[in-house]
């Protein structure tokens, strides 16, 4: 028998710890682990079971990304496209607080319905491809480990199905659980994390015009709208434990009080607190130098917060037959609630037509996609719609000789809501986004894969980060990048055993030819269950993709291996540590 299953020769090892610089050597993988590193001495090649030649690449630690909705799709895809085909070999579900545990066999529907509209998942798909095998959460994370899985997933808590479990989802949005109530919730949250429970995760947009992400009726979710002390009861469980992160995205109308908040929640939790998200905004670029501000604010107190960052370009494509982006503008909403039919009804009403123009004209743009104005007419499916096509919508009210925001409707409603808008990229230039890249506690990432599957793909972040922020722009250098797209993350999260390339540690590897990576089209994949269909995004570059010893990935082309582990508590083994 060999010494070892693999050894990886001759390539660039960046390690992710950032303090050591890229240096020529080879890796030896046995049993799913690193078993030894050189620099200069070779390890014998007759001394593995397989031998990989990565001369002339880049051998770096798998990439770990903390914010996806892959809760569904995992059931069907155990790779959890499109994030693995861009190096990721560990990630967490749950986030936002969304997420399908625990949940009465009743409430399973309207638990789908929810998913539908806040992260827009095909309800079709996911009554296609998932089987239900569950119904508490630690049944759901019993559920996760029986199932191949392509690479790791770690699972938070999230408080929006346990709120829905005990009160019910209408009691839940509307009022305080009562003393029994919460004693419930509590000891499930216990149950929960003693059962491998990374922490917990929540949305708390409120019900102003911030709230991105509604629940299928229009109305907030039960998370945007529960108060300051229940969230904070949640946080002396972890308290009392002495263990696990809480994922927060919160984005109410008092930005200086949420951001208040989110050091007190850091201060009763005594743990890390993930908090989502910083992104540019060329328009208003005190937001994000506001939350810099913030986490600095909050380390110099001793503080562990940790700021995500919304690092790819915020293009995104849409139809106005399901998208639901416009949920935090109220004359938006109401238009773009109900069956295609019900929206078309909707368009066409007066009040509401009258209530839409107004918005254009003095309403505030929406934050997915900025002024309605600068959206650009993508595609259509009527031929003589074609003269519109690369139109904005203010070149398209001068060409229809109508209020744009007519013009946009109008043109939509010809096409049975399937004409195609595309957002202009507004979050990108070079040195507001250098200011959030270098501060030390921002983390790119933010992928959301899985979720908004007919609009928009983050899950190409590492491969956008490589090729523009990288090599094109040098925003970083490759050992501050790889520590930001492993070893920042894992440590974050409490990975206790994979993030950086060193011996003993899981060999999450991904090696990739630097200079020729590049990020491929944007194309529809009709690969979804109930027939549904999704944007995807791939990558040239990527020689072998390995997770826990396992390449995944060769040139592209999947394996079908499924090494891939639940990391209950952040570890394959189990253990519970915090960073």
């Amino acid at each position: 028998m060999s010494q070892y299953d693999r050894v990886i020769k001759g390539g660039t090892i960046i390690d992710g710890t950032r303090t050591r610089e890229r240096f020529t050597g080879d890796i030896a993988i046995k049993d799913g682990l690193i078993a030894k590193i050189t620099e200069g001495e070779a390890i014998d090649p007759a001394s593995a079971d397989e031998v990989i030649d990565a001369r002339g690449l880049n051998v770096v630690p798998g990439f770990v990304d903390l914010h996806t909705h892959y809760d569904g799709q995992l059931l069907w895809d155990p790779y959890l496209s499109c994030s693995s085909w861009h190096g990721v070999t560990s990630a967490a579900i749950g986030n936002c607080g969304f997420g399908f545990a625990p949940a009465h066999p009743h409430e399973q529907e309207r638990l789908m319905l929810s998913m539908e509209r806040v992260e827009a998942i095909p309800l079709a798909a996911m009554k296609a491809g998932m089987d239900w095998d569950w119904e508490t959460f630690p049944e759901w994370l019993d559920s996760l480990e029986r199932r191949p899985k392509g690479i790791n997933v770690m699972s938070f808590v999230p408080l929006n199905p346990l709120m829905v479990y005990v009160m019910g989802m209408e009691d839940s949005k509307t009022r305080e659980p009562t003393k029994e109530e919460l004693a419930e919730m509590l000891r499930i949250m216990e149950e929960s994390l003693d059962a491998g429970g990374v922490g917990y995760t929540m949305q708390r947009l409120g019900d102003g015009f911030t709230s991105v992400q509604r629940d299928y009726d229009g109305t907030p979710m039960p998370t945007d709208t529960m108060s300051d002390e229940l969230v904070l009861e949640f946080a002396k469980v972890l308290k009392g434990r002495g263990e696990g992160i809480i994922q927060l995205t919160q984005a109410k109308d008092d930005v200086v009080a949420d951001l208040d908040f989110g050091t007190a929640l850091a201060e009763v939790s005594g743990c890390p607190v993930l908090w989502n998200a910083v992104q540019v905004n060329e328009r208003h670029p005190h937001q994000h130098r506001r939350m810099l501000r913030f986490v600095d604010e909050a380390r110099e107190k001793g503080l562990e917060v940790w700021m995500q960052a919304i690092t790819t370009p915020n293009d995104l494509r849409f139809m106005l037959d399901d998208f639901n982006l416009f949920d935090g503008n109220g004359a938006w909403r109401d238009v773009t609630i109900g069956d295609v039919d019900t929206r078309i009804s909707k368009m066409q009403d007066p009040e509401l037509r009258a209530a839409v123009r107004e918005d254009y004209d003095h309403g505030s743009a929406p934050f997915v996609s900025g002024p309605i104005a600068d959206l650009v007419v993508d595609s259509v499916t009527n031929k003589e719609n074609e003269v519109y096509v690369g139109m904005t919508i203010a070149e398209l009210g001068i060409a229809m000789d109508k209020h744009p925001a007519d013009a946009m409707l109008d043109l939509a409603i010809s096409e049975r809501l399937k004409t195609v808008f595309y957002v202009v990229p507004f979050n990108y230039d070079e040195g507001l986004l250098n200011e959030i890249l270098q501060n030390e506690w921002t983390m790119p990432g933010l992928s959301d894969g899985g979720g908004h599957t007919k609009f928009l793909n983050y899950g190409r972040y590492p491969s956008s980060m490589i090729e523009t922020l990288v090599r094109e722009r040098g925003s970083y250098t490759l050992e501050e990048a790889h520590y930001r797209l492993a070893a920042m993350p894992a440590k974050a999260a409490g990975f206790n055993d994979r993030g950086t390339l060193e011996v003993g540690r899981a060999a999450d590897i991904v090696i990739y030819d630097y200079q020729n990576l590049k990020l491929l089209p944007t194309e529809i994949a009709h690969d979804l269950p109930g027939d549904e269909w999704r944007y995807v995004q791939k990558a040239d570059g990527y020689r072998y993709i390995i997770v826990n010893g396992e390449p995944i990935y060769i040139d592209g082309e999947c394996t079908g291996a499924t090494p891939g582990k639940l990391l209950r508590h952040g570890s394959a083994q189990g253990i519970s540590q915090v960073a």
